[in-house]
């Protein structure tokens, strides 16, 4: 697949999370990508944007964020209108899918990282 614009959704500056292990990845792969996060910082130079969701045109989300802190997300995607939204493993969310499909949103359940691994991103 070509390479996109991609929000890491739950971004962190810590290396040791999946979310900062997604985002390597990502630029590694040539993709563009963006920060959103509960905690300002900067990731591979990259900002960590903080209760903003003015991001263009992003092809997918991978969310990083569990369910207990996902009250917000209907408005948010609303406002971004991503293809797709990918729940990584303990970010799944059965009650939303159907509001997010509503808004003709792709649903993935899926790990970022090996999508990337696998060339299926």
């Amino acid at each position: 697949m070509d390479n996109m614009r991609v929000l890491i959704f739950g971004a962190s500056t810590n290396p040791d999370r999946y979310a900062y292990k997604a985002m390597v990845l990502l630029v590694e792969k040539g993709h563009e990508v963006f920060l959103k996060g509960n905690k300002a910082g900067i990731a591979l130079g990259l900002t960590i944007q903080v209760g903003t969701n003015n991001f263009d045109h992003i092809h997918t989300i991978t969310l990083y964020v569990g369910p207990q802190n996902q009250q917000d997300l209907i408005e948010d995607l609303i406002q971004i209108k991503p293809e797709r939204i990918i729940f990584n493993p303990g970010t799944e969310n059965p009650k939303l899918y159907a509001e997010i499909e509503k808004l003709n949103i792709k649903v993935e359940e899926a790990c970022t990282l090996v999508l990337l691994h696998t060339n299926q991103f």
